[in-house]
């Protein structure tokens, strides 16, 4: 067990996944620059989790939040004279809040790091579920009349799981679902079903194409 600062955001943050943050409330300019006092980078490190009820900002701000979220590195930072903060992180790992500590300036809880295991059977599904998303983005590339969702992807099954998570047009919910998954087999069967309904879904309406290429982007580091 570790006690870390909480974020909470209505975003899912994948492990892997590289995201970028703008920082304009008290609270978290404050996690900002508690972070910025530890001498060693791998260090500056918190969690966030996704809302369940409530907002990012406001004074009654979150309601509630889910437990599963994701522990990231602030790897880079720029500092506005109002003191705001433009700040890029990359997820390190999954956790699970044990505990919730709301009597400080932000959010603090204890969590459970939770870590990826090798899993040799997951790899068959990794290749399917790459040959899937292959299909996927050609079809989105065809509707949007040039390519969408370019770039390599891991081929680690677990991360290969984060990074198409990230990548896809996928609700919150989906999202969240897929970050709680107990393994990376799991994740990437429903990442197939998920875009097969979605590549049918496009055929259907082929005017709606609904695909955003996300903020986000993959890092292997």
């Amino acid at each position: 067990m570790t006690t870390v600062p909480l974020f909470p955001l209505n975003a899912v943050v994948f492990p892997g996944v590289v995201t970028p943050l703008h920082v304009f409330e008290d609270r978290y300019r404050s996690l900002v620059r508690e972070l910025l006092e530890i001498d060693s980078a791998f260090d500056r490190v918190f969690g966030i989790l996704a809302i369940r009820e409530g907002y990012e900002v406001g004074d009654h701000g979150m309601q509630s939040a889910h437990r599963v979220g994701t522990l990231v590195q602030l790897t880079d930072v720029d500092a506005y004279d109002d003191g705001r903060f433009d700040i890029e992180v990359i997820g390190r790992q999954r956790l699970r809040v044990v505990d919730w500590d709301s009597s400080g300036d932000f959010l603090r809880g204890k969590v459970e790091l939770l870590h990826d295991t090798d899993e040799p059977d997951a790899v068959g599904e990794a290749e399917a579920a790459m040959r899937t998303f292959d299909r996927y983005r050609a079809q989105l590339s065809d509707l949007r009349g040039g390519p969408v969702l370019a770039g390599g992807m891991p081929s680690d099954p677990a991360y290969l799981s984060y990074a198409l998570a990230s990548t896809c047009l996928l609700t919150l919910p989906q999202r969240q679902t897929l970050l709680e998954a107990d393994t990376a087999q799991q994740r990437l069967g429903m990442l197939r079903r998920t875009l097969h309904e979605e590549m049918r879904a496009m055929r259907a309406l082929p005017s709606l194409p609904a695909t955003e290429v996300a903020r986000t982007r993959w890092s292997p580091n």
